[in-house]
C-alpha cells in the first residue's frame, strides 16, 4: 500500500449519479462530517448536465432520490476530467455493461495512486468478467488498489438513513479498513473482508435470483415458494463462488445471505420489481417502459449462466430465469424448473 492512502482522502470522486451512486456519495459526505473532516470533498460525476446543476443548486437529485437532502460537502459536474482530478479515492457506480468502454476514456484522467472502489453488481457479457477484473485490466491496477462494496444496499433505505451494514472487500485488509473508515456514517456500518471473489459473486447472482422470486410473486405464488427459491438460490450462489475460489463463509454473511434476502424481498429492489412485472405477463419491452432504472440481473443473467456452464456448476434457477429472459420458456413453466436439480443432501455445495 502506498503512503498516499494512509491518510484520509481530501477528495473522493463518485462516477455515476444514479440512485446508488448518489446515495453512496451521501454516505461519504455524512461520514466526513461525522468525523469532523470539513475539508474532504465528494464530487459526483453526472452524465447529464441538468442533474449536476440540480445537485449543485438545490442539494437534491430528485430523479433518483426524491425528497433526500444531500450534505453540503457534495458537489457535482458533468465534466469527468474535473471530477477525477487529484481524487485519491475513485468510486465507480455506472452500468456494468458500459464500464470497460468508460474506463478506457477515464484511465488517463485518474491520479496515478488512486484507489478504485466498485459499487457495481454485474458480470460483463462476453468475457464473464467480474467488475474488479475489468477495472484491473483497463486501469492496469494491482489488486491491492481495487475494492468492492456490497451487501444489502437498497439505495433509498440508506438515503433515508435507515441503519444498514455492508462489506468492503479488498485483498489488502488495510486498504479495506481505510475505505471502511472513510464511509462509516452513523447509519452505515461497513465490515471488511479479503474475499473479493465471494463478495462480488454474492452481489451478482442475487440479482438473478431476485428476478426468479419476483416472477413467483407476479404469478401470486406463496411464501413457501419464495423462501425455497431464496434458499436454493443461495446454494447456487455458493457453488459458483466456491468454484471461483471464494469462501463459503462470505455467502453466509452480509454480501451473500444479507444481500440476497434484501434484494429478493423488497419492493424497492429493481430486480424484484422487474421479475414481478414479468410474472404478471408483461414482455421485456413492456417491463422496461415501466421501470426508470436498469435491473442488472436482466443484463448479466446470461453471463452468469455462461460462467456456470464453463465451470460445470449446476445452477437450475439461473438457467430457468435466463430461459424466460431469452423467450425459450414461459413464466408458467418456471415453477417446476426452479427445483429441477437431482435429489441429494441439502448441505451439498459441490460443483
Amino acid at each position: 500500500m502506498t503512503a498516499l492512502v494512509r491518510q484520509p482522502p481530501k477528495k473522493i470522486a463518485v462516477l455515476g449519479a444514479g440512485s446508488w451512486g448518489t446515495t453512496f456519495a451521501k454516505v461519504l459526505g455524512d461520514a466526513a462530517l461525522g468525523a469532523g473532516d470539513t475539508h474532504r470533498s465528494i464530487v459526483l460525476w453526472a452524465r447529464r448536465e441538468e442533474v449536476a446543476a440540480e445537485i449543485n443548486s438545490t442539494g437534491h437529485n430528485e430523479n433518483y432520490l426524491q425528497g433526500i437532502a444531500l450534505p453540503g460537502n457534495i458537489s457535482a459536474s458533468a465534466d469527468v476530467a474535473s471530477v477525477l482530478a487529484d481524487a485519491e479515492l475513485v468510486v465507480l457506480a455506472v452500468p456494468a455493461q458500459s464500464l470497460r468502454a468508460q474506463l478506457r476514456q477515464w484511465q488517463p484522467l485518474m491520479a496515478p495512486d488512486a484507489v478504485v472502489v466498485s459499487l457495481m453488481k454485474g458480470l460483463e457479457l462476453g468475457s464473464d468478467s467480474r467488475m474488479s477484473q475489468v477495472i484491473a485490466e483497463e486501469l492496469h491496477l494491482p489488486a491491492d488498489r481495487i475494492a468492492v462494496v456490497s451487501g444489502p444496499n437498497l439505495a433509498m433505505e440508506i438515503a433515508r438513513e435507515e441503519p444498514t451494514a455492508s462489506v468492503v472487500a479488498c485483498v489488502d485488509e488495510s486498504v479495506a479498513a481505510w475505505i471502511a473508515a472513510v464511509c462509516m456514517a452513523p447509519y452505515f456500518r461497513p465490515y471488511t473482508n479479503t474475499d473479493v471473489v465471494g463478495v462480488e459473486i454474492g452481489g451478482i447472482v442475487k440479482n438473478v435470483i431476485a428476478l426468479a422470486v419476483g416472477i413467483c410473486e407476479g404469478k401470486q405464488m406463496g411464501d413457501n415458494t419464495k423462501a425455497t427459491v431464496i434458499t436454493r438460490g443461495l446454494a447456487e450462489t455458493t457453488r459458483l463462488a466456491l468454484a471461483l475460489g471464494g469462501e463459503a463463509e462470505t455467502m453466509a454473511g452480509l454480501a451473500g445471505l444479507g444481500d440476497l434476502v434484501a434484494t429478493c424481498s423488497s419492493p424497492l429492489s429493481r430486480n424484484h420489481q422487474a421479475g414481478s412485472l414479468l410474472g404478471q405477463g408483461l414482455t421485456l419491452e413492456q417491463m422496461a417502459q415501466q421501470m426508470t432504472q436498469t435491473a442488472e440481473g436482466i443484463k448479466s443473467g446470461q453471463a452468469v449462466h455462461d460462467l456456470a456452464r464453463k465451470l460445470k456448476v449446476d445452477m437450475p434457477i439461473t438457467a430457468s430465469v435466463v430461459g424466460v429472459l431469452a423467450g425459450n420458456i414461459s413464466v408458467d413453466q418456471l415453477g417446476p424448473l426452479l427445483l429441477s436439480r437431482e435429489l441429494k443432501a441439502e448441505g451439498e455445495y459441490s460443483v
